[in-house]
């Protein structure tokens, strides 16, 4: 069996988080919402927070594993697009906001998941 590209691993991985997050009790607002500034993998809701979540799979925990490969300039171009999600659905733009981070170390059943609520400030 052929190895998966990087986007077909991040597909599976956006895919395992959301069907996860939905077993937490969250509901799916958008998927792969595209602006100028970027790419937000999952937009949710928990009773009437906005929760944007931004789904990180690494094979390993080596170098931080998924949590460190959040950087600085990602929180900006998250916090940017999630500005871009907000103004094009004014009904949710008074709603409490904040950014998760799911992280999936490692692979099939063996992978790890760690739901970061509240990650990091959607500043930009």
């Amino acid at each position: 069996m052929p190895a998966l590209s990087s986007r077909q691993r991040g597909t599976e991985a956006e895919q395992l988080a959301e069907r996860w997050l939905r077993r937490q009790g969250l509901t799916t607002l958008a998927r792969n919402w595209q602006c100028r500034h970027g790419e937000l993998d999952l937009v949710m809701h928990q009773g009437r927070t906005v929760v944007f979540v931004e789904v990180r799979q690494r094979a390993s925990n080596a170098f931080g594993g998924a949590v460190a490969s959040v950087t600085r300039a990602k929180q900006r171009r998250l916090g940017m697009a999630a500005s871009a999600f907000l103004a094009s659905r004014p009904a949710l733009a008074e709603r409490d906001c904040r950014f998760d981070v799911l992280a999936i170390n490692g692979h099939g059943r063996t992978a790890e998941m760690q739901w970061i609520q509240n990650a990091f400030l959607g500043e930009h």
